[in-house]
């Protein structure tokens, strides 16, 4: 149970209609048992270009930037000039980072009827000002932790990546979605 999010690409193949000459075979397997796949019925094929778990300021942005602040759990186009400008606001945001030790709070535990954070070592980010302004954590139902600290970075990271390999391909025929779950 948890934030779990996606942006899955979706790409048009249209095999259904003989115009579009799509052939070849498709031969999938579960374990040893074939899956029965038609490619003759095949309307789209999605791959999942990128998961998070908990990245709870990714999220927001989606909700605030493309979802127009509805944060419904549905699914969301997501244009290349939308990948742009989280990139760039990401790279914004880790320019001005700087880490220094300090402490993390890993969850809480319940001791003697009582919620206590459980504490662990880590690097917390020095001054957030600039991360609080362009690429605020959110709270919700499950969402992780909202500190901004070194698992911040580690999903800014990630994103990065994937939105930078994404965007490299010139010639992209696939159309990108974001959803959530919760």
């Amino acid at each position: 149970m948890g934030l779990d999010m996606y942006l899955d690409k979706e790409i048009y193949i249209g095999a259904e209609y003989e115009h579009n000459h799509i052939h070849g075979t498709i031969d999938l397997f579960s374990g040893d048992k074939k899956i029965d796949v038609d490619l003759s019925k095949v309307s789209t094929i999605t791959e999942r270009s990128a998961y998070w778990r908990k990245a709870n300021a990714i999220h927001n942005w989606f909700v605030d930037n493309v979802q127009e602040g509805k944060d419904d759990c549905g699914r969301h186009y997501v244009s290349r000039d939308d990948m742009q400008n989280l990139l760039d606001t990401i790279n914004k945001v880790l320019e001005s980072i700087v880490l220094e030790d300090g402490e993390l709070v890993n969850g809480y535990s319940f001791q003697n009827g009582k919620e206590t954070p459980m504490i662990e070592k880590g690097k917390v980010i020095k001054d957030s000002s600039v991360a609080e302004q362009l690429l605020p954590s959110a709270s919700g139902f499950f969402f992780g932790n909202t500190d901004y600290n070194e698992w911040y970075v580690d999903d800014l990271k990630y994103t990065k990546e994937v939105l930078e390999s994404i965007l490299a391909k010139e010639e992209d025929k696939g159309s990108y979605y974001y959803q959530s779950s919760w």
